[in-house]
């Protein structure tokens, strides 16, 4: 689950993003992703809405995730994704859906390519239900 931290832009439920960012970010909670979040990219970057960005220990864990969110966001709405890049190495997994993505990393590559600090003026937007 994603902790707080005070150098992280504040959480919001502000961006309009779509309902299935959601859905993703939770099936990869479900599967163990780590530090998951999801980015408002819409005011930002004009080609896609939203980033649901995570990761995983290893690379099997990295398949895992990805096959979590694509069995629940089918599930959830009928979609899938347009297109999946890096599944066979299992570093970077980008998962495309059009109005948002879904980046599911490798640890280490994740802290390489640190697309949260990249896009630090993107909202963060809250995601998690209540335990």
């Amino acid at each position: 689950m994603t902790t707080t931290d005070p150098t992280t832009p504040a959480l919001t439920a502000v961006p309009d993003v779509p309902a299935e960012c959601l859905v993703a970010a939770r099936a990869a909670d479900a599967k163990s992703g780590e530090e998951t979040v999801i980015l408002g990219m819409g005011e930002l970057l004009g080609v896609t809405d939203a980033f649901v960005v995570t990761s995983g220990r290893n690379t099997r864990q990295v398949k895992t995730i990805v096959d979590e969110v694509e069995r629940q966001v089918k599930e959830s709405s009928g979609r899938s994704p347009h297109r999946v890049e890096g599944l066979s190495d299992g570093y970077w997994v980008l998962m495309d859906y059009g109005d948002f993505l879904v980046h599911v990393f490798l640890d280490e590559a994740r802290a390489f390519y640190d697309l949260e600090h990249l896009w630090t003026d993107a909202p963060r937007v809250a995601w998690a239900t209540a335990a």
